[in-house]
């Protein structure tokens, strides 16, 4: 796979392009906090953006600026030589970025609650992180490869959702970067798939069923992980249709010929996989649209 990293990481290099985080801020809206610098504490009437906007953010946020348990564990994998330790520190060097403009935007704009915000971060970076998938290097592509544009369409639709434009613009060009990361793990995935057929499937399957975002272990992950799926920001009709499809329909995973044995398996394991979490997301859908039903009733 080096030659495939090294080309890939040539590619990217041509097709990135430089931003800066500071030009995303609206540092004419900041003023003082309450504390040391004597100003005003915060509170929700300041916020511009929607409720489930705050939500999401204060969920994304923490996710982002775990970067340092994530450069951890894609370093450990694939190592810090050659290509690979060359992709590992150019992608630690640009996800880096979107931790600092997402956190300037918050406090400068007081879109959400600084200490519960800084109380998260402190808690969620001291239970340290482990992937779910790092116990081979086959696992840990085929996970960020559906974990970019899951993590992607997470920002993106918490920018529409926002109701501020410039919370919509930020995330959109923090969007732009998670899609390229998507690029180059899914050209990766693909020369894996033929390298090693059987077992780039085994890998594929194993990630796909038991797929979880990074921040599953923010405080309060799954009330508030309830609520962006509530609120149309990630939910299972997203993910099976959004993440999941796109990207093994692109790599033609399950319809990849001439397999056998533990490739054949799990090929067949992914396809009822496939079919069911259809089904969940379409009985998912059915509650949603009632519970937002009497909502609007009430």
């Amino acid at each position: 796979m080096e030659e495939v990293v090294e080309a890939e990481l040539n590619r990217h290099l041509r097709a990135v392009k430089e931003w800066m985080p500071h030009e995303y801020v609206p540092w004419s809206d900041g003023r003082n906090f309450d504390g040391v610098m004597g100003g005003d504490a915060w509170e929700p009437g300041q916020s511009k953006v929607s409720g489930i906007g705050r939500t999401a953010l204060v969920v994304n946020l923490p996710t982002e600026d775990n970067l340092p348990g994530y450069h951890h564990e894609i370093a450990t994998v694939f190592g810090r030589d050659g290509a690979w330790g060359t992709w590992v520190h150019r992608w630690t060097a640009e996800e880096d970025p979107h931790a600092i403009a997402m956190r300037d935007y918050l406090l400068t704009s007081r879109a959400v609650d600084p200490v519960e915000l800084e109380r998260f971060r402190m808690q969620h970076m001291s239970e340290g992180f482990e992937a779910d998938n790092s116990h081979s290097a086959l696992h840990s592509i085929a996970y960020v490869a559906f974990q970019e544009p899951a993590t992607r369409i997470s920002h993106r639709n918490t920018g529409h959702h926002s109701r501020d434009p410039v919370c919509d613009r930020m995330l959109a060009r923090i969007a732009t970067d998670e899609n390229l990361h998507m690029v180059f793990y899914r050209n990766l995935l693909a020369a894996a798939l033929q390298i090693a057929p059987a077992q780039t499937m085994r890998a594929v399957a194993d990630v796909v069923t038991g797929f979880r975002m990074p921040g599953h272990g923010i405080p309060g992950f799954e009330r508030a992980a309830t609520m962006m799926a509530i609120g149309g920001i990630y939910n299972l009709r997203i993910h099976h249709d959004d993440v999941l499809q796109p990207v093994l329909g692109h790599l033609k995973v399950l319809e990849a010929p001439g397999l056998t044995g533990e490739g054949l398996r799990a090929q067949e394991e992914l396809g009822v996989f496939m079919n069911a979490l259809a089904d969940q997301a379409t009985k998912f859908e059915e509650r949603r649209e009632a519970l937002l039903a009497r909502r609007r009733k009430d």
